[in-house]
């Protein structure tokens, strides 16, 4: 199979015939192969619906229903394991993301060997309160990741099919999919300006200023575990031990110079009595918490089991 077009959804009824049409025009028109994978995101309105009356018509119509709605990241995990085109182009569901666009992301992955190409809205419609934390988030995630994009979250991207089965998406991590990419060993990840275009129906699923502040958190946590996760004891070991380390040199000296005062005839006070004793032994006791923390992480890195395991209700595959 060529292509498979995968499309999460949360509440997108009025969008989803004149989607579903206009991508199978479009791969009718160029001779692809393909299946269009609908995931259904616990919507409350007709959209499951709606997506069984298409399956009926085309078995090129797959679809997966959440018994609750789980987000984006876990609705892209549940259809990336199930596609089967050597390309997979995900699009989102409320018609701003063309799917005109993709003979070109195909060919750029197939013929420019590219591992993942992801779409940049260059010219966008949505209000400043979403455009303009979304530049500095961009911003951000460039330099932490090193992947040189403009729009990390874009809706519309391409990937081959190894990629796909080779990443882990969870919580909210689908904003980060080409750092993820990366640090699976995928380093071949260009962008292509697209056209956006402006909303027609229903209002944006991805408003507010939580949604900023969490990107920077979920940036956060994958640096730290592209870095550590494998090796916790490498951050929390080296940190803990030179934590122990000092706190404990503190108490040599503490200790040292109060015998040196003793044997001197010298004024001196209990050890107990220096605030600097108190702050040494917590220094101590802190570096000990930390390397056991890193022992922990180890343990759990070796042992851990799939986080990924969510409530589906119904499968059209």
């Amino acid at each position: 199979m060529d292509i498979s077009v995968v499309i999460p959804l949360y509440n997108e009824e009025e969008s989803l015939q004149e989607l579903t049409a206009w991508i199978e025009k479009v791969m009718d028109d160029n001779g692809y192969s393909y299946e269009i994978v609908f995931v259904d995101d616990g919507s409350t309105d007709r959209s499951w619906e709606i997506i069984t009356r298409l399956r009926e018509k085309s078995d090129k119509i797959k679809g997966i229903k959440f018994r609750r709605n789980y987000g984006k990241s876990p609705a892209l995990h549940c259809a990336f394991r199930v596609v089967k085109g050597n390309v997979v182009i995900t699009l989102d569901a409320d018609l701003q993301d063309s799917p005109d666009e993709i003979p070109a992301l195909y060919d750029m992955i197939t013929k420019e060997k590219y591992d993942l190409v992801s779409g940049w809205k260059k010219k966008r419609y949505d209000p400043i309160s979403k455009t303009l934390p979304t530049k500095l988030f961009n911003a951000t995630a460039r330099k932490v990741s090193g992947v040189k994009l403009h729009d990390f979250n874009s809706g519309i991207k391409a990937y081959r099919k190894d990629v796909v089965k080779n990443i882990e998406i969870y919580n909210d991590m689908h904003r980060y999919i080409p750092y993820l990419a990366k640090i699976a060993g995928f380093n071949r990840i260009g962008e292509k300006v697209v056209h956006h275009r402006p909303r027609k129906h229903g209002q944006s699923k991805y408003m507010g200023i939580s949604r900023f502040f969490n990107g920077y958190l979920d940036l956060l946590t994958l640096w730290f575990l592209s870095r550590f996760g494998k090796k916790p004891m490498h951050f929390f070991g080296l940190l803990g031990s030179i934590m122990f380390l000092l706190g404990f040199l503190a108490i040599i000296w503490i200790g040292a110079s109060k015998m040196y005062a003793m044997m001197n005839g010298l004024y001196y006070r209990l050890v107990t009595d220096s605030p600097y004793f108190y702050i040494a032994l917590t220094t101590m006791i802190l570096g000990t918490q930390l390397f056991l923390a890193g022992f922990i992480g180890e343990l759990i890195s070796r042992n851990s089991t799939e986080r990924n395991n969510y409530k589906i209700e119904e499968e059209l595959l």
